[in-house]
């Protein structure tokens, strides 16, 4: 990480909330000082940004960073790392640690090794459940003040619909929300992968759409019994998309994700049985991978989440059966974005970034994903024309498991600035 007290962001399309055009920003430590026209100041490091695009730094509502207990997947140090290079300067990160992210000592201790260790903010999600078995409700309230965002019982649902409608209630009572990890594992019944022609064709045992689909329903519906919000993980399917817009259009109060691997990969890619393709909820069919670039474009869907999930090599190396779910998403999050969504002709890049910057930080309150004087000093710089082979062995991250290797994408990171220090791009920067 590269401190500065001051930089001047110069030549660059400024993305703030009144749209993308060409000024300068000044960073005076941790703050923007100034976005405007003709900006000078003679201590500050000058940026050249020409022809790039400087945007509010990435928010990302849902990642896995392993520590406590899974140091050799990920560690908080190096998943922020990847975080930054992939341009990401607000992280929230599931509980699924060992031990588990469900009591305020875990919780104050993330917190601290993230100040500690990460170039970006980290923000934790604390379980709903104890130990995500799916008994004991946390303490949400506890939870709430130690500095959990969020409450998600993630890589597991929450089966018992009771306990789910109470934490919906509690988190409500303390300010947080409820994410949804939408699976009902009696219809998953053993399944590996989207169930349909592939899983037919390979001879793979398949799972229904109907397992994600059914919980988002069962959730949806609590949340608006309770009258209170609820996020819906990683949607996957059209049928998951079409009943969030329902709840919505009834005035339901839910937000959801999808992922970038969502919108690029469908389930033929699993037909060479690449252990990097799995994961969980399966990659579905080309024609839900439309219908999720169709739910963003009409708002259904609010935001873009990574689901960054490293593995180490042993866990992937083995029989798809046993291989552990999960991509590693970190690195390539934007570009995937960018070339399926603005290369493709879906969204504009103010649309596509805000989707990935202001949109989520709105759905759990953070002070992120702007660009605004006397705001914090998050920016993350973008070649828009840039072109780039994704290579797993240059990854900052542990975690070289990704089923894009050797895709080449549009759209590159240069320089990510996180409250006001150069974590990602030093050299680029300062050329």
């Amino acid at each position: 990480m590269l401190d500065g007290n001051k930089f001047l962001i110069r030549g660059g399309r400024v993305l703030t909330a009144d749209g993308m055009r060409e000024r300068d920003v000044l960073t005076d430590g941790g703050k923007i000082a100034a976005i405007g026209g003709n900006l000078e100041h003679s201590e500050a490091k000058i940026i050249d940004a020409s022809g790039a695009i400087v945007a509010p730094g990435l928010v990302d509502l849902h990642c896995h960073l392993r520590e406590p207990g899974y140091e050799e997947k990920e560690d908080i140090a190096s998943g922020t790392a990847a975080a930054a290079k992939g341009g990401f300067t607000s992280i929230c990160c599931m509980a699924n640690t060992d031990p588990v992210n469900d009591n305020a000592v875990v919780t104050e201790f993330i917190k601290k090794k993230a100040a500690l260790a990460g170039p970006v903010r980290v923000y934790p999600i604390a379980a709903i459940t104890k130990g995500l078995a799916g008994d004991e409700l946390t303490e949400a309230g506890e939870l709430a003040e130690a500095g959990a965002v969020a409450l998600s019982d993630d890589g597991r649902c929450v089966r018992n619909a009771q306990k789910m409608r109470l934490a919906l209630c509690y988190a409500k009572r303390f300010g947080i929300k409820v994410i949804s990890h939408p699976e009902d594992l009696d219809l998953v019944n053993g399944g590996l992968m989207n169930e349909g022609y592939w899983s037919t064709a390979i001879g793979l045992p398949g799972i229904t759409r109907a397992a994600e689909e059914t919980m988002i329903a069962r959730d949806c519906m609590l949340a608006g019994i309770e009258n209170t919000g609820v996020h819906i993980a990683h949607v996957s399917t059209a049928g998951g998309a079409e009943i969030i817009r329902d709840a919505k259009r009834r005035g339901i109060a839910v937000t959801c994700e999808t992922t970038p691997h969502y919108l690029y990969a469908t389930d033929e890619w699993v037909r060479d049985y690449d252990t990097n393709t799995k994961v969980n909820p399966p990659l579905r069919t080309e024609a839900d991978r439309l219908a999720l670039i169709d739910a963003l474009l009409d708002g259904t869907i609010d935001c873009i989440a990574t689901d960054h999930a490293p593995h180490h090599a042993d866990d992937k190396d083995v029989e798809y059966a046993i291989a552990a779910n999960g991509i590693s998403g970190f690195e390539t999050a934007f570009s995937i974005c960018w070339t399926v969504l603005v290369k493709g002709g879906h969204m504009t890049p103010e649309e596509m970034i805000r989707k990935l910057t202001s949109d989520p930080a709105k759905i759990l309150g953070l002070r992120a994903g702007a660009l605004e004087e006397g705001g914090p000093a998050d920016i993350t710089i973008i070649d828009p024309d840039a072109e780039w082979t994704v290579d797993p062995k240059k990854f900052a991250s542990r975690g070289r498991n990704t089923p894009f290797a050797g895709c080449t994408l549009s759209g590159a990171v240069k320089c990510t600035i996180s409250d006001g220090k150069i974590a990602h791009g030093g050299e680029w920067a300062c050329r």
